[in-house]
């Protein structure tokens, strides 16, 4: 069976799962639908679709009959559910960006939708599908540790894709976009859950935006990077961050090819000076944390605390996790095992397929998500997509709950039945 694919919203997300599920061979792409005339013609030029199958908005794609088995959802963060429900009801199987929306009510609509229609919903959680996760969630199972008793995370956001996307980009804002942990790290509370395999009982959060501030602007900066008399000695200047990515084709998709679709030294200097991706970061344009802390309990006494930092380079994920007869370390390359019987250490090479960003297909994480997507579309073997309908709302709830705790500064006990509720 040849899957064929329905992309909603081609930008950098949606045309990047286009591109590896054709050059793969996993699938076909049948049609395209995005409001931006230049993506939305670039995309179809590439695959060859029909003009009948290329379309303005999700709308008009569900207006017509279902041209593909599934479609790839990749709006932008709070113009999911219409698009995912809309489309479930015609029988689409449905790839759905994370975060799976940015409030409960419409995360429960798509759910309602995707199981009243009995269709595939699969959310892309890629870190679960990486060759590095897979061998740390079998070792756990395995017993190798003994009992998990407590895991500590850390996701290094990095410090120009702080800036990139959560400072200058779309996710700056929280009412246009999400919060910043649901937004970057829905990917890590899903993910710690899927190794604890057990639910959570309590949550508390701190954090803040402690740095990307008007009152931390530098003395004589201006407004933009490209005439501002201190760029040259600002970390943070646009134009140090984009200009090296110039004639390195990947890097020219993402994050260049977010910025203008002219990646030349002239088309990034006029994107520069007329674009947000050219503000100053200390404008006051952004309002989402730049730093968080979350602490999760589990049922059973098993914690897990989170670290979210933009202050890093941006690498893969660290983690150490501690179990009543051994512990891990993980970086996302590599994973070390120490045995508390033996007193010795076993290290996992994982050699994953490039580095952390979009750019590299998150070290392989997006294509293994495609593979097991369109496997599980082709076979009906729903189980081979681990981060479904109920799964991804009951990490959600963390996160919504993880924000109550920031906010009111207070500890969220969770409710075990709301998932289902």
């Amino acid at each position: 069976m040849t899957v064929t694919l329905a992309i909603v919203g081609a930008g950098a997300r949606g045309a990047s799962y286009a591109r590896i599920a054709v050059s793969e061979g996993l699938a076909t792409v049948t049609a395209v639908a995005d409001p931006d005339p230049v993506r939305r013609r670039s995309l179809a030029e590439e695959f060859g679709l029909p003009e009948a199958n290329v379309f303005e908005d999700w709308a008009a794609l569900a207006a017509r009959p279902r041209l593909a088995d599934a479609a790839v959802v990749a709006t932008p963060d709070r113009l999911h559910a219409d698009p995912a429900v809309a489309l479930a009801d015609l029988g689409y199987a449905l790839l759905l960006e994370k975060p799976m929306a940015p409030s409960e009510a419409d995360a429960r609509r798509i759910v309602e939708a995707s199981v009243r229609n009995d269709i595939l919903l699969g959310v892309c959680h890629v870190l679960r599908y990486t060759a590095y996760s897979v061998k740390l969630k079998q070792l756990i199972t395995e017993g190798r540790i003994g009992d998990i008793v407590s895991i500590e995370h850390l996701e290094p956001v990095g410090w120009w894709h702080q800036a990139h996307s959560y400072v200058r980009g779309q996710w700056a804002v929280e009412a246009q976009s999400s919060p910043m942990l649901l937004a970057k790290s829905s990917h890590d509370i899903d993910w710690l859950g899927h190794l604890v395999g057990r639910p959570v009982e309590q949550v508390s959060s701190f954090g803040g935006l402690h740095h990307f501030r008007p009152e931390n602007k530098p003395e004589g900066a201006g407004d933009r990077c490209v005439s501002c008399p201190v760029e040259r000695t600002c970390v943070y200047s646009a134009v140090r961050i984009y200009e090296r990515f110039l004639g390195d084709p990947v890097y020219e998709q993402w994050p260049l090819g977010v910025l203008t679709d002219d990646v030349t030294p002239a088309g990034l200097h006029t994107a520069l000076a007329e674009g947000p991706y050219g503000t100053c970061v200390y404008a006051g344009h952004n309002d989402v944390v730049d730093h968080q802390v979350v602490n999760l309990e589990y049922e059973g006494g098993v914690t897990a605390s989170f670290t979210m930092t933009a202050f890093t380079a941006l690498d893969f994920r660290k983690t150490r996790v501690f179990g009543t007869h051994g512990s891990i370390e993980g970086d996302g390359r590599r994973i070390t095992l120490h045995d508390f019987l033996t007193d010795t250490q076993e290290t996992f090479d994982l050699d994953p397929d490039g580095g952390a960003s979009a750019a590299d297909g998150h070290g392989g994480a997006d294509t293994e998500l495609l593979r097991a997507f369109v496997a599980a579309v082709a076979s009906g073997d729903r189980s081979l997509v681990g981060s479904g309908p109920y799964e991804t709302l009951e990490s959600h709830l963390v996160v919504w709950a993880a924000e109550r705790a920031r906010r009111d500064r207070t500890v969220v006990r969770m409710d075990p039945a709301a998932t289902r509720s």
